[in-house]
């Protein structure tokens, strides 16, 4: 019996000298679709950094992201396409005080399939256009970028029956790319996930800046993680990795 306890003390001896990389935890990041690649390499590199953690990256539109995290998703990091999803979270109180901040920016442009001649937003009106998409406004920020935009120009009356909404920017993007809609309304930077197949025609001014902000959750499993996550982000490399996907700086 003494033995066996002089073992087992060795043992719980040993395991306090093992390495931090041990006590690897996962983190859980849920971003707006547009940051599905960008956000892939960013994940890479930040294991790479900090040896032994794993990103769990979570996609989908900005607004599902807030109501999964609502009803007790275990999220740590929150990155949204617009304000106005990240205002809803922070309305329910589910970030962490203080952690909130823009850190890249973007911009909304019309796209058509490669062998398209339209040019530009008035010829949306014409009788060729059948269908444009972007992302629904009641839950997508494209979306809201988008209904904005053309109100202010005056469209978005006339272009309303026309639209079929995107459940996602990724969803409009592929409904352009796959022939199902004549144009759409994207991101800058969902171009190259699919330039063979899309092409931009014109940046949309839009009367909202087009920022994305980050947070950590408040009820976030790995805090500590994912402050690191959020500034890893923020820092010189996360910024080097976002330009490479055609983020620009917030």
């Amino acid at each position: 019996m003494r033995l066996n306890a002089l073992r087992l003390q060795s043992i719980a001896a040993f395991a306090m000298l093992l390495p931090v990389a041990a006590q690897a935890a996962d983190l859980t990041v849920s971003a707006a679709a547009s940051l599905t690649n960008a956000f892939k390499e960013l994940a890479h590199s930040f294991e790479a950094a900090h040896p032994g953690n794993k990103v769990l990256l979570n996609f989908a539109a900005s607004d599902p992201l807030v109501q999964q995290i609502a009803k007790g998703a275990p999220v740590d990091v929150f990155a949204s396409a617009d304000q106005e999803a990240m205002d809803k979270a922070d309305g329910l109180k589910l970030l962490a005080a203080g952690t909130r901040r823009d850190f890249v920016s973007n911009s909304v442009v019309l796209i058509v399939p490669t062998d398209s001649a339209l040019r530009s937003l008035d010829e949306l009106k014409g009788p060729a256009v059948k269908r444009i998409t972007t992302g629904n406004p009641a839950s997508v920020p494209i979306g809201r970028y988008t209904q904005e935009a053309l109100a202010k120009n005056g469209l978005w009356s006339a272009l309303e029956p026309k639209f079929v909404f995107g459940t996602s920017v990724r969803q409009s993007l592929d409904y352009v790319a796959r022939g199902e809609a004549d144009a759409g309304f994207v991101y800058a930077t969902d171009v190259m996930a699919q330039k063979d197949k899309v092409k931009a025609v014109l940046t949309v001014p839009t009367t909202t800046p087009v920022r994305y902000p980050i947070a950590v959750l408040a009820n976030a499993p790995q805090p500590q993680l994912a402050r690191q996550f959020a500034d890893y982000a923020a820092s010189g490399t996360g910024q080097a990795i976002l330009v490479k996907y055609g983020f620009g700086k917030p």
